[in-house]
């Protein structure tokens, strides 16, 4: 099965007869919470369209009776009913868009905070596999292109309707046959719009598509790194020339949009606006052919209410096409929010008031992939006692950072179990995960926001003395202190107002805030050169007196004090024991501490 940009296999899309109600039952459960507001506008709707109604009846009375009989009385009564209407119906009109439009907005917010919250519990594999960009337009662009339709969509489709009924009652009692004269042509209309509408939501299914391509192309290259590889690799007009690519066909996608079915909509305005002349030609035919003779007063106000039949009827139409077109963009939204989640809380978590910080992984085995036969890791037994260090070496690709994965349930295992304190991790809740393990990575995260917001991102409750000692631990203050706004400063996009060593040092202090009892160091120092390592290296020694420790070494100079010391091979542990132990043994790890001190010597030399 075709895969699209995001990488994750879309579910089969099903008969479109019978997926459509479907969808449509599913929209209007997102209102059901409003009910009472929707009933409010629906009589605030119903009241408006049989109070407009009424004046073409009042017109009637005006031309056939109040001035053929000069009785002036009753012609300022019905003038004043006019206006009375038309006042009427502008309030009503104006209560129920301000509701609507509430309704609609409350629901386009739990629409985003639903999206965003699935988003928040999907696993760590999704957002590998899934481009920043998709993930953005999902939530901007097709929420956003919702708006219309449901702020304003139901409350016309009610209003419309409701006036449509009237207005078709009216013309009833005001003459049959001229009533089936105007809408003889009303079942081509409805065949007409819904062509209209099926071409339209296949064009916007495309154009959302496309949006999402540019929205991922933005977020990539106008990103600091992607401006500082685009600038230093030459390739800055190049990258424009894509995007200006992209955004033709954009351009193409909004233009087809905007005029699919254009001609065969305007047809049908031209033709109902022409149907007066239709019913002059047949009231004068009824009465050429003997029929009874139509007042004056009768056929004005038959012409007005077919004139007033005429806005309700092809705003239906065009509300018709409109919901077919925000099917696609509604389909979209639902894929997102029926994405499964794979990695779940239990239904009755293990309660874990302290954690005293065992680690084990019992039998452990891990793919990415079911299906793959050959997985990630293989049988992996370690027991890592409260209060120790382990160290996991081994060559790239041996599923050493894949292995701290496990314990804090960023992946579940496939086979076996990873306990904390003699309990299963997937018995645990996120919260005692979250508060027991702190994790540093290779990569730091900070948002644009200032140093004392990224450090309270662990612990917004923090004081700020919490914080500046949290800062001195992680020997990160005085270069703190001596920026002009202090802890006040913001640290830039993605933390470029820093050095790699710094951010690193800020990342500890994070989670020195956080005080986790196990922690978790995934070849926190591989990007720093010599001196700064050093540095970050004291810092991580003051962070790991007294916790659990588990560290994931590319250079095997940060683990020669561990407690033990793991070398990983395909997967498999090939070989354990402290630094001492290994060395003697001659294997693996010995040849990985050669490896790395010719690769010293060779940066020296």
């Amino acid at each position: 099965m075709p895969h699209d940009a995001t990488g994750w296999t879309p579910a089969p899309k099903g008969d479109l007869s019978t997926e459509q109600p479907a969808q449509v039952r599913r929209i209007l459960r997102l209102f059901r919470p409003y009910r009472g507001r929707l009933s409010l506008v629906g009589m605030l709707v119903a009241a408006s369209s049989l109070v407009s109604v009424a004046s073409p009846f009042l017109l009637r009375e005006i031309l056939d009776v109040a001035i053929p009989d000069q009785r002036t009385g009753l012609l300022s009564l019905l003038a004043l009913g006019m206006i009375a209407t038309a006042v009427m119906t502008s309030v009503f009109g104006v209560l129920q868009t301000l509701i609507s439009t509430t309704v609609g907005q409350r629901v386009m917010h739990d629409l985003r905070t639903g999206v965003y919250a699935k988003l928040q519990r999907m696993p760590l594999a999704f957002f590998t596999r899934t481009r920043t960009g998709e993930v953005q337009s999902r939530i901007a662009n097709d929420i956003g292109g919702m708006q219309a339709t449901v702020t304003s969509t139901a409350t016309s489709l009610v209003s419309n309707l409701t006036s449509v009924i009237a207005t078709v009652v009216a013309m009833l009692a005001l003459d049959w046959r001229l009533t089936i004269t105007s809408l003889i042509l009303l079942p081509f209309f409805v065949w007409v719009s819904r062509r209209v509408g099926r071409e339209r939501k296949h064009i916007t299914t495309e154009r959302q598509k496309q949006m999402a391509s540019m929205s991922a192309i933005v977020t990539e290259s106008l990103s600091v790194s992607g401006i500082l590889l685009g600038r230093t690799m030459g390739r800055s007009d190049s990258l424009t020339r894509d995007f200006a690519t992209e955004s033709e066909r954009l351009v193409d996608l909004e233009i087809r949009s905007n005029m699919a079915g254009r001609w065969r909509m305007s047809t049908i305005g031209i033709v109902m606006a022409a149907i007066p002349a239709l019913l002059y030609w047949t009231a004068g035919m009824l009465v050429d052919l003997g029929g009874p003779a139509f007042s004056i007063g009768t056929l004005v106000a038959f012409v007005t209410l077919q004139q007033g039949l005429l806005r309700p009827t092809v705003s239906l139409l065009t509300t018709g096409v409109e919901m077919q077109t925000s099917l696609a963009l509604f389909q979209r939204i639902f894929e997102y929010l029926d994405l499964p989640v794979d990695i779940t809380e239990p239904d009755h978590p293990v309660a874990l008031p302290t954690v005293r910080g065992e680690v084990r992984f019992e039998h452990v085995d891990f793919s990415y992939d079911p299906a793959e036969p050959n997985g990630t890791l293989h049988g992996i037994d370690l027991t890592v006692p409260a209060g120790t260090s382990l160290a996991v070496v081994g060559a790239t690709g041996s599923g050493k950072s894949t292995l701290s994965y496990l314990v804090p349930r960023l992946y579940d295992v496939t086979a076996g179990r990873v306990t904390l304190d003699g309990t299963d991790v997937r018995d645990l809740d996120f919260d005692t995960l979250a508060r027991g393990i702190g994790v540093v990575s290779q990569e730091t995260y900070l948002f644009h926001a200032t140093v004392a917001d990224n450090l309270r991102f662990a612990r917004p409750d923090a004081t700020g003395e919490e914080i500046r000692e949290a800062a001195r631990a992680a020997q990160i203050h005085d270069q703190i202190a001596a920026l002009p706004q202090g802890y006040d400063t913001l640290v830039g996009e993605r933390g470029y107002r820093f050095s790699g060593g710094e951010k690193q040092r800020l990342a500890l202090a994070r989670t020195i805030l956080r005080d986790p009892p196990v922690l978790i160091l995934d070849e926190a120092t591989s990007a720093l050169d010599t001196r700064t390592e050093r540095a970050v290296q004291e810092a991580i020694d003051a962070l790991s007196a007294g916790r659990t420790t588990l560290t994931i070494a590319h250079r095997l100079s940060t683990v020669r004090d561990a407690d033990q010391i793991v070398v990983l091979d395909a997967g498999r542990i090939a070989e354990r024991g402290t630094h001492d132990e290994l060395l003697a043994a001659d294997g693996r790890y010995a040849a990985l501490v050669r490896r790395d001190a010719q690769t010293a010597d060779a940066a020296v030399g």
